[in-house]
């Protein structure tokens, strides 16, 4: 039977789906790429936030049209599976099996179940080993752990993944061994909070350690790593992604507001004092590295007077990358029971004005790179062929800016090259080749 799959929301739930991928392919099934031509679809869906259930439910009811054509099961498995499962099944029949989580284990078994085959494989269960990559064939993520213990008041994700658990270093450096065998270039290690791998197994965070492995890895070219809290980024981990080449000169650290009012409120570990010193330090230590971080304007209880701090907080730290949220109101989470709910059209004023000034913060920080060279991954061409399309170090693929190169007719994709820029808009780089 023909296979599609819709992976939405991060990049960790992409690993699932790829994983997910990997199952159906070891049965013997064909995956397709056209929901017309699938006889059965699964859709891994996303419930972090309010946006993303719309989104995934959409989805769902999108691809239950195709049960009126070709399709014949239609699978919904994911985070807003976890959280609704019930409330799913009584309001979206169309959907044949609801897959949540804690049912991974026994995802075959629910599947034979479902489409009445019989299998010959002993291959039950979703496998980091028999991923099928979606990201090209140069780059893969890798996840090291799942789930999360900060218990930050505005998050879902552990009353959806559980609590942090980490995998084990040498299932991890095996699982990046055969996928540099395989040809992948860059690996893009991922957890909710990669800084804090390794303590529940071992202790003590590890993540330094790992990256030092992984950076052994022939033929790896790239390794970066998301997402950095700061409370819990060690001068270990600066020095080793100063002194190792193949690491990225990156830090993606999800700060989320420097008002200590609000970050108590938030139940973050850290504090205006210590956010603004690793800040500092990083690139006190590590003089080229881009910062990227999140934020979150309109949580409960945010005053003009908090939100002023955060504005002049970016203002002045000049962040490289900056992506801001809206608060959403989450069911269960304890900020959803505090009261000072801000009103919408406050959100949307607060989140405007910092997205305004970065904005132009980006645009000064990208015009410093005109005339300078660049290794840059290629992995498109524009609609419209007249560039290649790619990325520097500094950008990690579908959340930030790309670097438009001038087609020269060149089989490139896939290809490392040096460019020089040439000119720069508010987030992207325009280069030619060397």
């Amino acid at each position: 039977m023909k296979v599609g799959f819709i992976s939405l929301g991060c990049s960790k739930n992409l690993v699932d789906t790829e994983m997910a991928i990997g199952l159906f392919e070891k049965n013997n099934f064909e995956i397709v790429n056209n929901p017309e031509e699938a006889e059965i679809i699964v859709i891994n869906t996303c419930g972090f936030i309010e946006s993303a259930k719309e989104e995934a439910i959409n989805t769902i009811l999108e691809m239950a049209e195709y049960k009126k054509k070709k399709c014949k099961y239609l699978i919904a498995m994911g985070c807003l599976v976890q959280r609704y499962k019930e409330e799913l099944k009584k309001n979206i029949p169309e959907v044949d099996l609801f897959l949540s989580i804690d049912e991974y284990e026994n995802m075959w078994d629910k599947i034979k179940d479902l489409v009445s085959i019989k299998t010959k494989t002993n291959q039950y269960n979703l496998d980091f080993f028999n991923r099928k990559i979606s990201t090209g064939n140069t780059t893969a993520y890798l996840k090291i752990a799942e789930g999360c213990s900060n218990r930050c008041t505005y998050c879902a994700i552990p009353y959806i993944r559980g609590p942090f658990i980490s995998r084990k270093m040498e299932d991890i450096l095996e699982e990046a061994e055969n996928l540099v065998k395989d040809g992948i270039k860059e690996l893009i290690v991922i957890a909710q909070d990669t800084t804090k791998y390794g303590i529940d197994i071992y202790g003590e965070p590890k993540l330094a350690e790992l990256l030092e492995e992984l950076c052994k890895i022939k033929n790896l070219k790239w390794i970066r790593f998301l997402y950095a809290y700061p409370e819990t980024i060690t001068d270990e981990l600066i020095e080793v992604v100063r002194k190792n080449d193949k690491i990225c000169k990156y830090f993606d650290i999800p700060i989320q507001h420097i008002s200590n009012p609000v970050l108590k409120r938030m139940n973050r570990k850290g504090d205006e004092k210590s956010i603004k010193n690793v800040i500092n330090k990083i690139r006190e230590k590590i003089p080229d590295v881009e910062i990227r971080t999140t934020l979150i304007v309109g949580f409960p209880g945010e005053t003009e007077e908090d939100f002023e701090k955060l504005y002049d907080f970016v203002e002045e730290t000049k962040f490289e990358k900056l992506g801001a949220f809206m608060y959403s109101k989450e069911d269960g989470t304890p900020a959803s029971r505090l009261k000072e709910q801000i009103h919408p059209s406050t959100k949307k004023r607060r989140y405007n004005k910092i997205m305004q000034i970065q904005k132009e913060i980006s645009k000064q920080n990208l015009l410093k790179k005109i005339g300078k060279t660049y290794e840059v991954l290629i992995e498109n061409i524009s609609f419209d062929k007249k560039y290649y399309i790619g990325r520097t170090s500094m950008e990690v693929p579908d959340i930030d800016g790309v670097v438009y190169i001038e087609n020269t007719k060149e089989n490139l994709i896939g290809k490392f090259v040096k460019c020089k820029i040439k000119d720069v808009n508010e987030y992207d780089l325009f280069a030619t080749l060397i």
